[in-house]
């Protein structure tokens, strides 16, 4: 059965558009069949991320209102044969989006594809409410700081209000997907630790996304994490949050801070002294 899932947060800048991008294309390599759907409208970041720009004629926005057919405005990923994107319009801004025309595009790609990742823009407004609204279920990313875990809790109060199923009474599954995750700093107090950040938003632990340069450097590339450097450790784990999106039962292991021989030594030195 075709699953919908909106990736949301309410705090911009948390990677939650790589985390889109790298999850779809973890669960494509997974063999399932793959859409991604850019709600950015205005901005449109996820074609970027996904190296397509070049390849954008129609968009999300052009099927919505008539002006193109759905089968126009898809594009096929060239690495992946199982990942498609539907662009965002770059022009027009969300009130160009309908609930009837949204609901109508995914009616429709849900006879073609396993999954239908919804990369939601940031915040509580209408292009956000659209992205979530016809969701199964959400992946709310967040990273470990005080401001961004605070605006992923008023979005898990809209995912429980806001969408359709919410409406019918329906379950309506969430999952945490923490990013930029420093295990030192943790330690260090200079961010919320992994325990914290579930205390406060108490849903599942989807994965934890260490901090590391390879995201951006994929990013700017055109290609997701898990393509570009699936040996890194960013990319192991959405490949795990992939896995378990599918259901495998695997635990989540919390990174550790490393420290270097040098620190190591003098750390043992001042235990003894």
């Amino acid at each position: 059965m075709p699953k919908v899932m909106v990736v949301t947060s309410g705090k911009g800048g948390v990677g939650k558009t790589t985390s889109s991008a790298s999850l779809g294309a973890a669960l494509a390599q997974n063999g399932q069949n793959v859409v991604l759907i850019d709600f950015d409208v205005g901005l449109r970041n996820l074609d970027l991320v996904m190296g397509a720009e070049r390849r954008v004629v129609y968009d999300l926005v052009n099927v919505v209102q008539g002006d193109a057919k759905l089968a126009q405005a898809l594009i096929r990923d060239k690495r992946l044969d199982r990942l498609s994107l539907l662009p965002a319009s770059q022009t027009r801004d969300k009130d160009a989006l309908t609930e009837d025309g949204v609901q109508a595009v995914i009616e429709e790609l849900k006879e073609k594809f396993d999954w239908i990742i919804c990369d939601s823009p940031a915040g509580i407004e209408k292009g956000a409410q659209l992205a979530m609204r016809f969701a199964d279920m959400a992946v709310v990313v967040t990273n470990p700081e005080v401001s961004s875990v605070r605006d992923s809790d008023r979005i898990i109060g809209m995912l429980d209000s806001k969408t359709f199923r919410a409406e019918n009474g329906e379950n309506f599954e969430k999952h945490l997907l923490l990013t930029r995750y420093n295990a030192a700093r943790a330690a260090r107090g200079e961010m919320l630790n992994v325990k914290d950040v579930l205390d406060i938003l108490a849903i599942p632990l989807l994965g934890i996304v260490p901090e590391s340069p390879d995201v951006l450097n994929a990013s700017n590339l055109g290609c997701p994490v898990t393509l570009h450097m699936p040996e890194s450790s960013a990319a192991r784990a959405y490949a795990e949050a992939a896995r378990r999106l599918c259901g495998e039962k695997l635990a989540v292991v919390e990174p550790v801070e490393r420290r270097g021989l040098i620190n190591r030594l003098f750390g043992r030195k001042a235990a003894l002294a």
